[in-house]
């Protein structure tokens, strides 16, 4: 015997003036406007509306490297760990762009230096991967995994020596003889 379930009731078209605003609002975050964003975010927008892919305030500003408008995201309640339909976080954002400041802040604000998206990265093995040393010694330095294994049962020195990134592995392998 099956039960019949209601489906989600569809949310209400926006008029073409609520869409424009919330258009406007994703892009002060992409462009780092973060006066205007501080402006909204004092008379109430919520600091982890998501766009059509999931895409938080704070992961377009720090994907973009936009300093400022990520830590008045973050001090206004920003979610460092909300990840995007993808799984993405901006830590992860951050380490693969190179951003060690960014990646600083966003540390500084919570985020977890051994999350890790659906496919078991971590921001790590981003940086591992695409041969960001500082960022290496940062995310060591609080704490991340080494040894952290992703589902296809690669460590970020595994990820550093497939890509080729020989400064991230280098550093990788002098940082684990220190460890021991």
């Amino acid at each position: 015997m099956s039960k019949d379930f209601k489906s989600a009731p569809e949310a209400p078209a926006l008029d073409d003036d609520t869409y424009a605003f919330v258009q406007e609002i994703f892009q002060l975050a992409r462009a780092g406007d973060a006066g205007r964003l501080k402006e909204f975010l004092e008379i109430g927008l919520a600091p982890n509306i998501r766009d059509g892919k999931g895409n938080s305030l704070l992961m377009l500003a720090s994907y973009n490297g936009n300093f400022q408008a990520a830590r008045v995201l973050l001090e206004h309640g920003g979610d460092p760990e909300l990840a995007n339909d993808s799984g993405q976080i901006p830590l992860a954002g951050a380490a693969f762009k190179g951003d060690t400041e960014m990646a600083r802040l966003l540390i500084e604000h919570g985020a977890d230096v051994n999350a890790a998206s659906p496919d078991g990265k971590t921001a790590l093995m981003f940086a591992a991967m695409f041969d960001r040393v500082e960022i290496i010694d940062l995310l060591i330095t609080r704490g991340a995994n080494q040894s952290w294994l992703s589902a296809d049962g690669k460590t970020a020195l595994d990820s550093a020596q497939a890509m080729g990134a020989q400064n991230a592995a280098n550093r990788l392998i002098e940082l684990q003889k220190l460890g021991e």
